[in-house]
């Protein structure tokens, strides 16, 4: 799929659609994890994380956390950026291209 960087990319839609395979998405990213209620529970791999319980990902709205440092985002581009050390457009553009669906729509 061949994308023009420059035109607006589509955030909320990328962001609702990543949000419809939240736990595939997280599982993918953070294998380790695992779900406890609507949650899933994963080691940090920014940090010397020995155990889960800290970073979480609520799966039903995209809004995670790691409680021991107190970062946080609101979806998974924002969890996306954190994992890959990107800016937003850019965790949006691969989250997109992840779904297969284009950024700009």
């Amino acid at each position: 799929m061949v994308v023009n960087e420059n035109r607006r990319i589509n955030f909320r839609r990328i962001a609702e659609i990543a949000l419809c395979d939240a736990e595939c998405i997280v599982r993918q990213w953070l294998p380790d994890g695992t779900r406890q209620g609507a949650e899933w529970m994963a080691r940090n791999p920014k940090r010397n994380d020995r155990r889960l319980g800290s970073f979480k990902i609520n799966l039903l709205n995209g809004a995670w956390a790691d409680f021991a440092t107190d970062v946080r985002g609101g979806d998974l581009i924002s969890l996306a950026a954190y994992l890959g050390t990107l800016d937003q457009a850019e965790a949006a553009r691969r989250v997109a291209c992840m779904l297969g669906i284009n950024p700009h729509e």
